[in-house]
């Protein structure tokens, strides 16, 4: 009866493989236990049959604050997206190199689709200890297990869409940068409930924001000041880099002094716990 055994052996292991799957945290991804087409096939295995019952920008798991902080301190993450795109490929000079002479620290969630329109000039912001480069998606899609759009913009169709909308640009940024990126923003900012716990099993941490800094590169100069002086300790700022032709750039220049001397510091998303 050997093969019977051995039969009822693999049945007994398969059954625990996936008890297992299912009461755990996938974290295979981030530590390399599992290949990307097996960490796929897991993912789905854990949410094609689920059905997502909230969509927007902040929900339940994505960060939009900075924690554990000093009272005595006052920090502001400046966050900047990169989107990509035929009309979101452009590089805003003038923002990023205020900030380098400032000497003012920013996160940048860049898109693979302007890494690809910017190759040297990503290259350069990488090697910058002032700036960390995190995840925005690989078409800059909404994060969605259904195809639900956002400001038109389609979302990822399925399970397998959302893991390589998350996967492929994080790949990306791996090998172009030898680090992996901790966070991620996705394109227009909305998920669906399910996409979020996809993101988290994939070994990222969904990021927002609680202060709009220039609604899409649509604020004019003085729109972005006012928007930035609305700042408290622990803010994530949204604004964007890729509309050089845009106001964002001179509503940020006028806004930082000013808030430095209200006494605010501008710190990277890395340096604090995120709620």
């Amino acid at each position: 009866m050997p093969k019977i055994i051995i039969s009822l052996n693999l049945l007994v292991l398969l059954t625990a493989s996936l008890a297992a799957l299912s009461a755990a945290p996938m974290t295979a991804a981030s530590s390399g236990s599992t290949s990307p087409d097996q960490t796929k096939q897991l993912l789905l295995q854990r949410y094609e049959q689920i059905k997502p019952k909230k969509w927007g920008e902040n929900l339940p798991g994505v960060k939009t604050h900075l924690t554990h902080l000093n009272k005595k301190d006052k920090v502001i993450a400046l966050t900047f997206d990169a989107c990509g795109g035929s009309k979101g490929s452009g590089y805003d000079k003038k923002l990023i190199d205020y900030l380098i002479h400032e000497q003012i620290p920013a996160t940048l969630f860049v898109n693979a689709r302007w890494i690809d329109a910017n190759p040297a000039i990503f290259l350069e912001l990488a090697k910058n200890p002032l700036f960390e480069i995190e995840n925005h998606g690989y078409e800059h899609r909404p994060l969605s297990v259904t195809g639900k759009a956002a400001y038109g913009i389609r979302g990822t169709k399925n399970v397998a869409a959302v893991v390589d909308e998350v996967s492929k640009n994080e790949e990306k940024i791996a090998k172009l940068t030898g680090r992996r990126p901790l966070y991620f923003r996705s394109g227009t900012a909305y998920y669906d409930d399910v996409a979020i716990h996809i993101v988290q099993d994939l070994g990222l941490e969904p990021v927002n924001y609680n202060l709009l800094g220039d609604a899409g590169a649509t604020y004019n100069t003085k729109q972005v000041e006012a928007a930035l002086m609305k700042a408290k300790n622990g803010s994530i700022v949204i604004g964007h880099m890729n509309h050089p032709e845009k106001d964002t750039a001179e509503g940020v220049m006028k806004a930082i002094p000013k808030l430095q001397k209200a006494g605010f510091r501008f710190v990277l998303l890395e340096q604090y716990p995120l709620q």
